[in-house]
């Protein structure tokens, strides 16, 4: 590879979302002797800002055994107690363009100028240790993920509207007024997105769409492809 000044440069991807560090994570998924007869699933999240999506998330895998987070690469410098392997995978630029060059990632973008990016390896691992991997991201790291594993299950989640949203993007308090008026854009830019997913789930109530969203993950688990291996050894006892 030649040098930093004269390699050209990667093409800029798109904004996402990366996965919350204070959630159940997937590091690196322990082979098993036996692959289990259930294969896990991948359950693509996405959601305008404000939309509640975190909350229903931190929900979600509490209600949940059995799913979890993958662990993201990123170029940007650890935070105060973040830890390398649980938080992030934190690596150089040049490390992260040869993995991007190599085909690695099934997803990444530049996010206010560093990297971010989801291992294809790393869910196959985990789909083969029969583990549901929850991706939190937008709408166009959804696009890149569903182009290498069409049979990823996507979620998008809806405020109940407009105005909605904006009340809540503002009771934050935490945002400056150019800043919200920037979020606000970019969820009509989002929303446009919704009949790329598969389930759509309206937050107007946080138990209702929580239960939604479970239901979703355990439909997720029943699906053909997931219960594959159960059907074999089942068919595999009728001779014939």
């Amino acid at each position: 590879m030649t040098s930093k000044e004269t390699r050209p440069p990667l093409v800029r991807s798109c904004l996402h979302v990366t996965c919350h560090s204070s959630l159940v994570t997937i590091p690196n998924v322990a082979k098993k002797p036996k692959t289990p007869a259930v294969r896990g699933s991948i359950i693509v999240i996405s959601a305008p800002s404000g939309a509640g999506k975190s909350t229903l998330i931190k929900r979600l895998v509490a209600a949940s055994p059995g799913l979890g987070f993958s662990v993201s690469y990123t170029t940007r410098p650890p935070r105060l107690g973040e830890k390398h392997g649980r938080d992030y995978y934190f690596v150089s630029e040049r490390a992260f363009e040869r993995m991007v060059r190599r085909g690695k990632f099934v997803e990444w973008a530049d996010v206010h100028g560093h990297f971010y990016g989801t291992a294809g390896k790393q869910l196959q691992a985990a789909q083969e240790a029969g583990q549901d991997i929850l991706l939190d991201i937008d709408v166009q790291g959804h696009q890149q993920v569903r182009k290498q594993l069409p049979e990823a299950v996507s979620v998008f989640i809806l405020p109940p509207s407009f105005q909605e949203l904006s009340r809540r993007l503002r009771h934050r308090h935490s945002d400056a007024p150019e800043e919200i008026e920037r979020r606000l854009q970019k969820a009509r830019e989002e929303i446009a997105h919704w009949s790329e997913y598969d389930y759509l789930v309206i937050n107007d109530n946080l138990k209702e769409a929580t239960h939604a969203l479970r239901a979703i993950v355990r439909a997720a688990r029943f699906r053909r492809p997931s219960q594959a291996g159960r059907v074999d050894k089942i068919i595999g006892k009728f001779g014939g």
